[in-house]
């Protein structure tokens, strides 16, 4: 094959201006404006048009080829006089949104109308949405949702740029932000937020809550009783409830954990003392509460043993409670009344127990005999527990729908110290001694557990609501109380069981679910309520009994005189 000429020489090739790039050819159409025909560039370069031609008798390169003078006098121009500039334009929003320390003057309240109120709940665990990090965290007052930070590269700043949610709060600090400027935002409308972020009442406020009647109405303007508020049922958690509820009720306990500077203690301590203020909070924004975040460090500190996803026992969960409550403020373990725990429940207990033998006579028969010697030791106790007496196992065709009753005093009398109990090979008698503490946790045993079966006492408990004299059960002493004087004692709050029969198609038949609900008294009105999960309703004081009542807290009576009203 015959190779083609070259037209030109290389040498004379090389001195030839190369043809522009590809980016910056330019196509020119001709357009016509009033019957004048004139050349338009099809597209701007580099934000700017090409033209070709002469403009005040100057020769008009093409963009790309600006001269250096230009090139530094765009350099030296303000920022601002580029803003219109396609490469600003293109520039990512999170670098060009500038921190602000203070709001622009006059838009003090920017952003302040977007806030939620109605969705803004405070009642559980502080964790990030996006990282689930429990430090430095935010909660979005327009969507109610938690987020960590507020730097420029943190999730509550991205929240704000991409959502376009602009007010946040610490919820360490109870400071508030907008977002992304940064600057704090000290408004007089915020602080009913956060008051019910962290609610705090005052002395005086505390000391007139048992004293004064007064009603509250929530955002919807639902009214409800401040201290007789529901508490959210998570899943399984209404044993919690019924225990938490009891507890808030007690006037020293209460008033300790609303009042006490309680920030460097564990935060076991902290989450509990501010559930009891969020269920006496006189301005909340609803008409409950949930014990998420205490329950969730119930559940930390006891290896899941408690938490919302089974049910469990309350005595057993009011006994780990206080104890590692008492723990938490300080408490000694051998030294009694150094937390206000021990302070409140606990009492001593005198219990003598001899030992039973089995010996056999000389004709060959077995006989128990008691030892000669009785221990005596004394022991304290923060609950009492109370044994029922056996259900009858028969019944007639009269008695079968007869629920057997006893009388609170009868059942007491595990405690006077006359009557002596069998336990395995000992037999013990039991005595109450001075001083009784503020208040009495009775535990009413109901339930009883073998190798094969838990077996449920279903035996209705009868008691007086007020004037419970506890001076048969106290050993005398005349250095601290009067012999023959009684101890009056009043019902404060009572957990109740109940056995709700479900469907089962197992072989064993129909399943019995355990429903926990806790009766207390309004001290102001002088009237009963009936709390279960989310609903409360009045009791008639007659009609307490009649419930299977398992866990009692009865208060002192403050001079023992007279026996007041039933």
């Amino acid at each position: 094959m015959v190779k083609r000429q070259a037209e030109e020489f290389l040498e004379d090739a090389t001195s030839t201006a190369s043809p522009p790039p590809k980016k910056v050819r330019v196509e020119e159409f001709p357009e016509q404006r009033n019957g004048v025909t004139s050349t338009v560039p099809h597209r701007p370069v580099n934000g700017h048009p090409v033209e070709d031609g002469t403009r005040n008798g100057n020769h008009i390169p093409v963009a790309a080829t600006q001269n250096e003078a230009d090139l530094d006098e765009a350099a030296q121009s303000p920022r601002s006089s580029q803003a219109g500039d396609r490469g600003d334009d293109e520039r990512s929003a999170y670098t060009t949104t500038s921190r602000q320390t203070a709001p622009t003057e006059g838009y003090s309240d920017l952003y302040l109308d977007t806030i939620h109120r109605a969705v803004l709940d405070f009642d559980f665990e502080k964790l990030c949405s996006v990282s689930l990090s429990n430090i430095n965290v935010y909660a979005c007052l327009v969507c109610g949702k938690y987020y960590q930070g507020r730097g420029s590269k943190s999730h509550a700043y991205f929240h704000a740029l991409e959502i376009g949610h602009h007010v946040y709060v610490n919820m360490q600090t109870k400071k508030v932000y907008v977002l992304p400027e940064g600057y704090e935002v000290k408004s007089k409308s915020l602080e009913d937020i956060k008051f019910v972020v962290d609610p705090k009442l005052s002395k005086e406020d505390v000391m007139m809550l048992d004293k004064v009647a007064k009603d509250a109405w929530d955002l919807s303007g639902k009214k409800y009783r401040p201290g007789f508020v529901g508490m959210n049922n998570i899943k399984e958690n209404d044993y919690f409830n019924a225990v938490i509820q009891a507890l808030a009720h007690i006037p020293p306990l209460r008033n300790f954990f609303m009042l006490e500077d309680l920030s460097s203690k564990s935060e076991l301590v902290q989450r509990f003392s501010v559930l009891i203020r969020k269920i006496w909070n006189t301005r909340a924004f609803k008409t409950h509460v949930s014990p998420h975040e205490l329950i969730q460090q119930v559940s930390r500190q006891s290896n899941k043993k408690f938490d919302l996803l089974h049910q469990s026992d309350p005595v057993d969960f009011l006994h780990w409670f206080l104890n590692n409550m008492h723990l938490a403020l300080g408490g000694s373990k051998t030294k009694p009344g150094t937390s206000i725990i021990h302070q409140v429940f606990q009492g001593k207990l005198k219990i003598e127990s001899q030992q039973i033998t089995a010996k056999a006579d000389a004709g060959d028969r077995l006989r128990f005999e008691e030892a000669a010697e009785v221990v005596v030791e004394t022991t304290r106790y923060l609950m009492l527990t109370l044994d029922l007496p056996a259900a009858p196992l028969f019944q007639d065709e009269i008695d079968r729908n007869i629920i057997p009753q006893v009388p609170l005093t009868s059942i007491l009398s595990k405690y006077d110290g006359l009557k002596a109990q069998e336990q395995l090979s000992m037999r013990k008698r039991y005595r109450l001694l001075h001083p009784l503490p503020p208040y009495l946790l009775f535990h009413i045993k109901r339930f009883s557990k073998n190798k094969f079966v838990s077996e449920r006492n279903p035996t209705i408990v009868t008691f007086p609501v007020r004037s419970l004299d506890m001076s048969p059960y106290v050993e005398p002493n005349p250095t601290v109380h009067p012999p023959g004087e009684p101890i009056w004692y009043d019902l404060v709050a009572n957990v109740t069981h109940e056995a709700v029969r479900t469907r089962d198609d197992s072989v064993e038949g129909e399943a019995e679910r355990k429903v926990w609900r806790v009766q207390m008294r309004d001290r102001a009105r002088d009237e009963w309520l009936q709390v279960q999960d989310l609903y409360v309703e009045r009791v008639a004081t007659e009609t307490l009994f009649t419930k299977e009542s398992y866990l009692m807290v009865w208060e002192r009576r403050k001079g023992g005189k007279g026996k007041g009203r039933g």
